[in-house]
């Protein structure tokens, strides 16, 4: 299926050569809908209109090409409404309260402000009472793995960081500042990090290539009082999980047993992984471009050395071919189109498969569909999407109400578990095992667990009132 967008193309028509049912026809044949029509000006002799068009992308110059050649038609201008709604960028900063007078601007600044300067500076926690630290955080990209694009550079990250700052205030109320680093260097980005981090009360590290990302994610865990999290990674983690559980009981296996085989050893594989055996799966084989990881040989990196050595019991080795016969699970965050139905065909039966490879998926949900019990994907045309936005803003609402000094695995899994009971018993079904990702009640229920899983494994500095 192609993905889909829409556009705007603004037309002077001329009356005596062109009608606009030629050119509502020209735009059909090449693949687009006109959806709205907006007249921008009209006389006897011509008329100027904005056509809103929806299309696939792959024929978006097809259809000016197509109307571009009519006669009596001049194409004025062409807007594409993604583009316009990030002119300017997509967030701005607010205050709380407007200064009207002198006596408003002695409180927020000088002389007042000296006095709340002192407060922190004989208590740097008061920092979290009397500063923005409460409930910012600062979402952290170096630009090298945005989304499918790859390295794009921290510029292109921009509008990706902007967009993950909107869904943090608007589903979670947490306030979020984008900021794109302009360099790879991992001791560069850590310091750059740590010398910001008074600022924020918690890290969300974004789109940053791996293996860096790991050692960047481990160091600042380790140096920083504040909670770290590289959503690419755990934030996926946390959602197959919460999406895998459901599956698992519409099928009646339980994780303990299942053989789970994922394909695709980067951020979000490696962390998929970790966070399954902290759920208690014990049967998982993890396949990259080399195969079966596999105790007892080397890798190239330290993270698939501790796979090997944590998972694949039965030592099977070979690539996806020979693994994945048997299984009851498949995991896909690699590439599209390297899982088939003849490889799906050996999976045991009842069979569980999550391709979320974006935009396009290990294999075509259609050809996937007659085979498998439960299929999900990482896009929102399809049920069942695995989607990071069900996740992040009630972890760290969560992790800043609490002021948690890490985010462990005890509260991501607190999450996962969180995220899989919004959807009741008698709502559970094949094409309904995740919540929808404007579901009202996964903040709420994924913040209730975090924060109750952060007090119980000491890692909260506070007790939010409902709790005590």
């Amino acid at each position: 299926m192609a993905l889909g967008t829409s556009m705007i193309i603004r037309l002077e028509m001329d009356k005596k050569q062109v009608t606009f049912g030629e050119v509502a026809a020209a735009i059909s044949d090449a693949g687009g809908d006109v959806v709205a029509i907006d007249v921008i000006h009209a006389s006897p002799e011509s008329t100027t209109r904005d056509l809103t068009v929806n299309l696939p992308e792959t024929v978006r110059e097809s259809i000016l090409k197509s109307v571009g050649e009519l006669s009596g038609v001049k194409v004025v201008n062409v807007s594409d409404r993604t583009f316009l709604a990030h002119l300017g960028g997509k967030i701005e900063v607010q205050p709380k309260f407007p200064v009207k007078n002198r006596e408003d601007l002695s409180h927020v600044y000088t002389p007042g402000v000296a006095k709340v300067c002192m407060a922190i500076h004989e208590d740097k926690q008061k920092a979290f009472s009397l500063t923005i630290k409460r409930n910012m955080i600062a979402v952290v990209s170096d630009g090298t793995a945005v989304l499918g694009l790859g390295d794009i550079g921290p510029e292109a990250a921009m509008p990706v960081m902007e967009g993950k700052a909107m869904l943090f205030k608007q589903l979670g109320g947490v306030d979020a500042f984008p900021i794109c680093l302009d360099t790879k260097d991992t001791e560069e980005i850590i310091n750059a990090i740590k010398w910001m981090a008074p600022s924020f009360g918690g890290i969300n590290l974004e789109d940053i290539a791996s293996p860096r990302c790991f050692e960047i994610e481990r160091r600042l865990t380790e140096e920083l009082d504040i909670p770290v999290f590289h959503d690419d990674q755990h934030g996926t983690a946390v959602v197959v999980l919460a999406g895998l559980l459901n599956a698992l009981r519409i099928v009646d296996k339980p994780l303990e047993s299942a053989k789970i085989v994922l394909l695709g050893v980067g951020a979000a594989g490696s962390a998929c992984i970790k966070m399954l055996l902290s759920a208690g799966a014990h049967n998982v084989i993890a396949v990259d471009q080399c195969g079966a990881l596999v105790k007892g040989e080397e890798y190239p990196h330290d993270m698939w050395n501790w796979i090997a050595e944590h998972t694949n019991p039965h030592q099977e080795r070979g690539g996806l071919t020979e693994v994945i016969q048997g299984a009851d699970v498949f995991i896909g965050v690699s590439r599209p189109g390297l899982l088939t139905v003849e490889h799906i065909k050996t999976m045991a039966e009842d069979r569980i498969v999550f391709a979320m490879a974006n935009p396009n998926p290990e294999i075509e949900p259609e050809l996937a569909e007659p085979h498998v019990r439960v299929l999900a994907t990482g896009r929102s045309d399809y049920p069942n999407q695995i989607n990071n936005v069900l996740c992040f803003p009630g972890i760290f609402r969560g992790a800043l109400d609490c002021r948690a000094r890490v985010i462990n695995e005890e509260m991501k899994v607190a999450a996962a578990k969180a995220i899989a009971s919004v959807v009741k018993e008698d709502e559970l079904n094949e094409l309904y095992i995740i919540p929808g990702v404007f579901n009202e009640k996964v903040v709420e229920y994924v913040r209730r667990g975090v924060v109750e899983a952060a007090i119980r494994t000491g890692v909260a500095r506070r007790t939010p009132p409902e709790f005590r």
